[in-house]
């Protein structure tokens, strides 16, 4: 066993598919819960992983009690014939507003989002112990896709973020704590397009979205700017909507569609 300690609910008591798992991070020096969904009737051979990250206030239930995402991936698998994939839906390791899934000097929540998650996943269901690896994420979880994916390139298939900070700075409007009281220990860059035109040449596959409503388009759009004028290939879109889990659910059909399409075939 990886951890220390694990603890998996009851199966019987949740809804089918969704388990909730704590583990003993080492990377947090703390406990740190994650939920996951497996389709029922998944096969027996493989299950690609996705990792869905959340975003400021928010914990690893969110993507499945505010955002549906089992019921996203059920639909899509029966009416679009996608094929089944285990969610990963961590906390961010649960430090102040939102942690920015990024190393503090007290705790590595980067670690903890690329190194652990999976570990747990494989705990949980040893299917997706060598299969394609996904990240995506809202808002801060966006950030943490785009800025974790660029920077572990290798260990992802592909990157889908929705309604994206896009660099560490933008967590000001939205947290509590300020930018010092983070006390990051990074030496990597803090900005996704730094971290995208650092790695490009062996970038994961890339997509991101984000509404006309929402108050982050105008640092989208710089972002998809950047990466044009860098070569960089990617797919960006814009939607209706705000800054709202009624957009998140909606598009994250977009995501899940988008990895599928990135499967090995």
């Amino acid at each position: 066993m990886s951890f220390r300690t694990i603890e998996k609910s009851d199966p019987t008591l949740l809804p089918g598919g969704v388990h909730h798992v704590t583990v003993k991070s080492a990377a947090l020096r703390r406990r740190a819960d994650v939920s996951f969904y497996v389709p029922p009737g998944a096969g027996a051979d493989s299950l690609p992983l996705v990792i869905l990250l959340h975003g400021v206030y928010g914990s690893h239930w969110a993507w499945l009690f505010k955002g549906g995402a089992h019921r996203v991936l059920d639909r899509l698998i029966a009416e679009e014939n996608l094929p089944p994939m285990m969610l990963a839906m961590p906390s961010d390791g649960l430090w102040g507003d939102g942690s920015g899934y990024a190393r503090h000097r007290s705790a590595d929540h980067a670690a903890w989002i690329v190194d652990e998650v999976p570990e747990a996943a494989t705990e949980l269901d040893p299917r997706c112990r060598s299969t394609p690896r996904f990240i995506g994420g809202l808002s801060m979880g966006g950030y943490g896709a785009l800025r974790l994916g660029a920077l572990h390139a290798r260990r992802f298939t592909a990157i889908s973020a929705h309604s994206s900070i896009t660099d560490v700075a933008q967590m000001q409007g939205f947290v509590e704590e300020s930018l010092p009281e983070f006390d990051l220990a990074e030496s990597d860059p803090l900005s996704v397009i730094d971290c995208m035109t650092r790695h490009g040449a062996r970038l994961p596959h890339l997509r991101f979205d984000c509404g006309t409503e929402d108050v982050l388009l105008e640092h989208n759009r710089v972002l998809h700017r950047d990466l044009e004028a860098a070569g960089i290939p990617h797919v960006y879109e814009e939607f209706p909507g705000g800054h709202t889990w009624d957009y998140w659910h909606a598009h994250l059909s977009d995501t899940l569609r988008f990895f599928a399409a990135c499967l090995p075939k």
